[in-house]
């Protein structure tokens, strides 16, 4: 079997480009982590793991319950009732904004 002309001439180009590339890639990512592992890590507090801003308030609906509020939001009924401490857990009224994170 005879390889072509160009075969010749590219293939040795596409295997420097491609260990060029792997080089780039494996080495800015090692600079990257080298920089951060010195360094103390970077909490976004008010961030989720996939970017969205966690919320801040929860506006009461009718049939919600202190119990049922703290699960949808992830916040237990004592930290919700120690961020809001004019809350009464008997008297939640509709629109009532309740603070969930300081």
């Amino acid at each position: 079997m005879v390889a072509s002309k160009w075969a010749r001439w590219l293939a040795p180009i596409a295997l420097v480009a491609v260990a060029a590339g792997t080089y780039v890639v494996v080495h800015s990512d090692l600079a990257d982590h080298s920089a951060t592992a010195t360094q103390s890590p970077v909490v976004h507090s008010r961030r989720k793991a996939h970017g969205k801003p966690k919320p801040m308030f929860y506006v009461v609906r009718s049939g919600d319950s202190l119990s049922a509020i703290a699960v949808k939001t992830g916040v237990s009924q004592a930290t919700l009732q120690a961020l809001n401490p004019t809350l009464s857990p008997n008297s939640l009224q509709t629109g009532q904004r309740l603070r969930l994170r300081r």
